[in-house]
């Protein structure tokens, strides 16, 4: 099982626990975090799973930001260059275990 972190903006940490190989909204889905709502069901055409992810974490990510999530992102209220991440792109894996993001300001959703 692999532990994730999901910061809301008045700091309350929200963990939860998922097999390895989820995505990380996957986990949001299951822990019900209502800042990821993820309309599009992780196909990387929505961006409503947007997070920002540490930057102790951000080399440490197995896959790197592609051009449609970029774009998708770039459009995006709150964007962050170089930390902002569609969560249904971050697949869990052990070395991601107790991965912590932030989430999204409610007024930006």
């Amino acid at each position: 099982m692999i532990k994730v972190n999901f910061i809301r903006t008045n700091n309350e940490k929200v963990q939860v626990e998922v097999p390895e190989n989820w995505t990380l909204m996957e986990a949001a889905k299951k822990a019900e975090i209502k800042e990821i709502p993820a309309d599009c069901g992780g196909s990387c055409s929505c961006a409503t799973c947007h997070i920002y992810v540490g930057n102790a974490w951000v080399d440490k990510l197995p896959i790197k930001q592609n051009s449609l999530e970029q774009s998708l992102l770039e459009y995006e209220p709150g964007y962050k260059e170089g930390i902002s991440r569609l969560s249904c792109q971050i697949q869990l894996t052990k070395e991601l275990d107790n991965l912590t993001v932030s989430l999204r300001d409610n007024e930006l959703l």
